[in-house]
């Protein structure tokens, strides 16, 4: 039971939890590891987000109709374990073995690949930031607004959504285009992000944002 009973929206309310965030004028739209291994049968990371691969697809789309930025990530790891930084996240999760390099489970899905003049952001770790230079090249494209879809809600999602704030970013996580390996999983981190480091929105309230801008 919470401090002030058994609703939990109104214990965080009245801690001061759940402000809202600034929507700047300058956004970006980060698209997290849309890669083959979560929706490929087989793949030890199959998760049931075909609806967010969806919604974030023509996400993207309008923000390339009113000439928004998009940044796409993926994990790419040597096959030598012990020469890389990320060795210890890769041996608590098997599974990242998917991305390993020349695994096509890591390559990007048709709907959902970058394009001349995207920014593709190599990473090793849930952070879309944590050891690379996104927060610079943002920066000095004057960006101030991360809008965040991807997966996993839990995993990469959140660190990154979490790392936008850390570095000056006012971070929209797209409830409809992120997912996760279960619902409850899912929903639970969204409530944390939008207590704590993110606003929480829909992707047709981004839709209307970016047409706002134009």
């Amino acid at each position: 039971m919470s401090a002030h009973g058994d609703d939990i929206d109104s214990d965080y309310a009245a801690s001061g939890f759940g402000g809202s965030l600034p929507w700047g004028r300058r956004p970006a739209l980060l698209l997290v590891d849309f890669a083959r291994g979560y929706f490929e049968d087989g793949s030890p990371l199959r998760a049931p987000v075909e609806s967010a691969r969806a919604e974030a697809a023509r996400l993207a789309d309008d923000a390339r109709a009113h000439g928004i930025p998009l940044v796409f990530t993926r994990v790419e790891y040597p096959r030598d374990r012990q020469a890389e930084p990320a060795r210890l996240f890769r041996q608590k999760i098997a599974g990242l073995a998917c991305w390993e390099v020349g695994n096509p489970l890591g390559n990007f899905t048709e709907e959902l690949a970058p394009m001349d003049g995207d920014i593709v952001v190599t990473k090793q770790f849930p952070s879309a930031f944590f050891g690379t230079d996104l927060a610079d090249r943002l920066h000095a494209m004057g960006v101030d607004t991360v809008v965040v879809t991807g997966l996993t809600t839990s995993g990469c999602v959140r660190a990154s959504a979490l790392d936008a704030l850390c570095h000056g970013f006012a971070p929209l996580v797209v409830r409809d285009a992120c997912g996760d390996r279960d619902e409850r999983i899912h929903e639970a981190n969204l409530f944390d992000l939008g207590a704590k480091y993110a606003d929480i929105v829909t992707a047709a309230q981004m839709r209307d944002y970016f047409a706002s801008l134009t």
